[in-house]
């Protein structure tokens, strides 16, 4: 019996045993638990995308943060530990610093959608801030997540203008064919009083003024409509060099007598495919910007280069691609701009002119171009040394039978042939017939499609060449009515005209290869100057 309750003893002490071996094995994986959670709680800490802030619940002092909050404030572990949140100059001018810490203490969560700091370094930082209270071990600690939303916000910002240049591509595109008829009208009776006044009437004066300001509407409108991508584009072949001494002229108008300006065109340079009009307006924004920068005179300098974009350039500059090109520089020695400038260069409507003296489309504008032109642009600029700019158009290859159409000069060619002006607005079908009558053409009028085809049916004399007509028009437009004329008149030319956008003509099918069109608003010289090439061609 003796023996059987040594043996119970035994065994007992040996169940103790097994149990406190038990007990230290499950103590030793806990503590290992516990280390291995807190070394992968570190390392998430530590690799955070996000700022992360611990803060005593009770003093609201900092106790820990994470790495990435040093990098975005530009503070040192030292200068930021065991002090509060509004002792830290990023918040320390947040009004509701002593708030957030009482709804925190009472609430236990507090979220701001987007709260203003400045870096230790004055740069402003909009940042996500949330924060919530919890157990850790014994005590409570508050922890404060600060995401930085900088580059969401400019996507937002970027989001928001393109929503605005598309709520203005729309209102432009629904007034343009109105606007650019007047336009035409306005322009035509400008040139038409220019020629009809003494060169040393004073009058001239204040004609030059009417045809400046309505250039200038049609530039803006131009612009307006570019940037939206619904101006109305006749992609031509186009030597570069023609182009730029054609405009010429035009160039030395804008700019002031204290600006030296030279032209230095390419060598052997190749063609591009572009519209006329695209690169007037290139050139035109980037002459004038140079003369604003150079209000104490400077040098101004124009050149064409062939260039080979490598692959190394096109990665460096996003939606390039590596190739020939044809590169035209503008160059100025005027105030030169600033990183802050720089910046916001090719934003719409951002401009550092005075109020009513820029639009803020200009520079937009090329970029739009360019991007639309399968090309990019870019600068160079240092202030007090001016600046460069470079636009670069792809090279193509010439067909053996066809030319570099130039843009066309400003002369008024004669010629004696029928034509007939098909247009519903009555002030500019009386604006081009007096045109033609007057460089010697018999012209016809009617006011839409329908009319036309019985001015046709009912005319006797000679046989009409050429019809110029509107695209648009009420009770017939002008391709359905081409489509009727060309069955029983086969030779009949046709020259369309529309100051409508882009979208609203394509579906007629007057912007297809081969069929010629004349975009409003138009010119005297470009209406007289169009019309004796299709009828010599």
């Amino acid at each position: 019996m003796a023996r059987d309750e040594a043996e119970i003893k035994k065994n007992q002490a040996a169940n103790r045993t097994d149990h406190a071996a038990q007990a230290e094995h499950t103590e030793t994986r806990n503590k290992e638990a516990i280390l291995a959670s807190e070394i992968s709680y570190r390392r998430l800490f530590e690799a955070a995308r996000d700022g992360i802030l611990i803060l005593d619940v009770d003093t609201g002092c900092i106790t820990d943060v994470n790495p990435f909050l040093f990098k975005l404030l530009g503070f040192s572990h030292g200068e930021m530990v065991g002090k509060t949140v509004s002792e830290l100059s990023p918040f320390k001018d947040i009004e509701s610093n002593k708030v957030m810490l009482e709804r925190l203490q009472k609430f236990g969560y507090v979220r701001y959608e987007d709260l203003p700091l400045e870096t230790k370094g004055g740069l402003k930082v909009a940042v996500e801030f949330v924060s919530n209270v919890y157990q850790a071990g014994d005590k409570k600690v508050i922890q404060c997540n600060i995401r930085d939303i900088t580059e969401r916000r400019q996507l937002q910002a970027q989001l928001i203008e393109a929503q605005k240049m598309e709520a203005i591509g729309q209102l432009a595109g629904g007034v343009a064919h109105d606007f650019n008829n007047m336009l035409s009208v306005i322009m035509g009776y400008s040139d038409m009083l220019k020629a009809g006044l003494e060169p040393a009437s004073p009058l001239q004066k204040h004609n030059n003024q009417i045809r400046r300001a309505s250039e200038r509407a049609a530039a803006l409108t131009a612009q307006l409509l570019i940037f939206s991508r619904r101006q109305t584009v006749q992609p031509i072949l186009l030597d570069f060099n023609v182009v730029v001494l054609e405009l010429e002229p035009m160039l030395r108008r804008l700019i002031d007598e204290n600006i030296e300006l030279t032209i230095v065109p390419g060598k052997e340079t190749g063609f591009i495919k572009a519209d006329p009009g695209y690169i007037g307006q290139v050139l035109m924004n980037l002459v004038v910007n140079a003369r604003d920068a150079m209000s104490m005179g400077g040098k101004l300098s124009i050149a064409v280069h062939n260039v080979t974009l490598d692959e190394t350039y096109a990665r460096a500059h996003v939606g390039t691609a590596a190739g020939e090109y044809v590169m035209l520089s503008v160059s100025d020695t005027g105030t030169g701009m600033t990183d802050e400038v720089k910046k916001h260069l090719f934003e719409a409507f951002f401009t550092t002119k005075p109020k009513g003296k820029g639009t803020g489309l200009g520079l937009s504008t090329c970029w739009a171009i360019a991007q639309q032109s399968g090309g990019h642009i870019s600068f160079y600029s240092e202030v007090g040394k001016g600046t460069t700019f470079k636009i670069y158009f792809p090279r193509v290859e010439q067909p053996q039978d066809a030319a570099a159409r130039p843009v066309m000069a400003g002369s008024f060619p004669r010629g004696t042939e029928t034509v007939l002006v098909v247009e519903d607005e009555l002030a500019l079908r009386e604006l081009a017939r007096t045109v033609l009558e007057n460089r010697g053409y018999q012209v016809l009028s009617a006011s839409n499609g329908q009319d036309a085809l019985r001015v046709v049916r009912e005319h006797q004399g000679t046989a009409i060449r050429l019809v110029i007509t509107d695209v648009i028009m009420p009770l017939m437009d002008g391709k359905v009515m081409a489509e009727c004329l060309k069955t029983s008149h086969p030779d009949l030319k046709i020259l369309f005209t529309s100051g409508y956008t882009h979208d609203a003509i394509a579906h007629h099918g007057v912007l297809e290869v081969g069929i010629e069109f004349l975009p409003k608003p138009y010119s005297l010289a470009s209406l007289s100057n169009k019309v004796r090439e299709l009828l010599d061609a």
